[in-house]
């Protein structure tokens, strides 16, 4: 995925109300959306490199935007509303052999009231006909089997360990049992973890951050759940899952 324009460097100052980070920009100190609602633990350094987007929208209040921050280690993606982009981009441009036998895929789909699947894959049309299919229920009644993709965001590293989450999260936790219930049904299902940063050489579940997301987690593996951390590619002008960079999943 290429940024609608090249990324502008300057530095990180504070971050503060989640949402809102202070930055120096040309010798001036302007406000920037955080575009992520995660703790971003063992990202956030005073006085780090970053890099940012500015739109010139005006209906935006806030022109600027934190994309990455540089660590002693590695640069590090923040803004968690694009990986589901750069995994739908991954299965569209043929990157992931286990993808390759699924000829249609739809971004998301209802799995119930209050929860969407991030993407789903199959090899009948049907999947992608206009108004046929919006929930689990349809997909069901076609008969057919399907491959359920749910994606996270990991930018929590410790000791080059990809952890996730880097706070409790109770949704992450109800997705992980929703696709259990897809395996009891008889469909596929795999977890896409993209890893914004190339300091680490393995992935698992923070434990000590939210207990019962690692044992949901390990649950769901044993279960038949496919388990994929990959590490990204990210610089000043784009975002990407290729080349393909697949590091293990080690119980934690």
């Amino acid at each position: 995925m290429k940024f609608e324009k090249t990324l502008k460097k300057a530095k990180f100052i504070k971050r503060y109300k989640r949402f809102f980070a202070d930055i120096e920009f040309d010798g001036e100190v302007v406000v920037a959306h955080v575009p992520n609602t995660g703790s971003m633990k063992t990202c956030l350094e005073d006085g780090a490199p970053c890099l940012v987007s500015q739109t010139d929208d005006p209906k935006r209040k806030l022109k600027f935007t934190l994309q990455m921050i540089k660590t002693k280690s590695s640069w590090v993606g923040v803004n968690t509303h694009l990986p589901n982009k750069i995994v739908r981009e991954a299965y569209d441009e043929k990157l992931i052999p286990s993808w390759k036998k699924y000829k249609y895929a739809r971004n998301e789909v209802k799995l119930n009231d209050k929860t969407r699947i991030d993407m789903v894959l199959g090899k009948n049309s049907i999947l992608v006909e206009a108004k046929k299919i919006s929930n689990i229920d349809e997909l069901n009644a076609t008969g057919d089997k399907f491959h359920f993709v749910e994606v996270k965001n990991v930018s929590y590293v410790l000791n080059k360990k990809a952890m996730f989450p880097d706070s409790v999260s109770t949704r992450a936790q109800k997705h992980l049992q929703e696709m259990m219930d897809l395996i009891d049904m008889g469909h596929t299902c795999e977890i896409v973890f993209t890893i914004q940063r190339n300091d680490c050489t393995s992935f698992s579940a923070a434990k000590e951050i939210d207990p019962k997301y690692a044992e949901l987690l390990l649950k769901a593996k044993e279960k038949g759940v496919k388990i994929s951390p990959y590490i990204c590619s990210l610089n000043n002008k784009s975002l990407s899952l290729g080349p393909i960079h697949k590091i293990p999943f080690k119980k934690s």
